[in-house]
């Protein structure tokens, strides 16, 4: 009898996680999240109460989406990339593809989370674990002591916050404009020493503001 490899049975647990939260943002979605029970979650993903607490802690967890298997998927996709690669731009590419793989996660969860404005700075917090896992990588793949030099703690909070605002300008616009199209938006501002236009008064010379540059740091 053939078993299921690593692979397989990966695929399987991805299936469920997924299925598991989709059922949790939807109910919430229907009745709130205060009503929703996990058995509801669970019977909708067609799983039992047990599997669920092997997937997430709480059903908050599945709304805001932390689970330990997303955080050793951003380890492993990192730490993938090119070793000649600008650490910022790699997080830029992981970080983008865990967007894009969420496209359709992240309208629901901002649906609960307007309905729950408590959600907010768990989700937000929630990042603390992510950060950690990038400094990590970062500092790996730097070949440096996080704990005596700042590069990596820097970069994995510059990519941090460029998430945030993208995340934080999306839900102010209505979530009229594409989240990914804001994502990178904002990392191509980082790239580029956030050099902005500024405004100057009619039949003035336009001005941009200075940017002191400093050199690249590569992995």
């Amino acid at each position: 009898m053939e078993t299921a490899g690593p692979g397989r049975r990966e695929r399987k647990k991805s299936l469920t996680r997924h299925a598991l939260r989709m059922a949790a943002l939807r109910l919430s979605v229907e009745s709130g999240l205060q009503k929703v029970t996990v058995e509801e979650i669970a019977d909708a993903a067609d799983v039992s109460v047990r599997t669920f607490y092997s997937y997430f802690p709480s059903k908050e967890d599945a709304i805001i989406g932390f689970d330990a298997s997303r955080v050793e998927q951003l380890r492993e996709a990192l730490a993938a990339r090119p070793l000649e690669e600008e650490p910022l731009w790699s997080l830029h590419v992981v970080l983008g593809e865990m967007l894009s793989e969420s496209s359709e996660v992240w309208p629901l969860r901002m649906q609960v989370i307007r309905a729950d404005p408590s959600l907010l700075p768990r989700m937000f917090s929630s990042f603390t674990i992510f950060e950690r896992a990038m400094t990590d990588v970062i500092a790996q793949r730097t070949h440096v002591d996080p704990k005596t030099d700042l590069y990596p703690s820097l970069v994995t909070s510059v990519a941090t916050a460029a998430f945030r605002s993208s995340i934080d300008v999306w839900r102010s616009s209505g979530e009229i404009k594409e989240l990914s199209d804001l994502f990178d938006h904002a990392f191509t501002s980082v790239s580029n020493g956030l050099r902005r236009s500024v405004p100057t008064p009619r039949g003035s010379a336009s001005a941009t503001a200075p940017v002191t540059s400093a050199p690249s740091r590569r992995s």
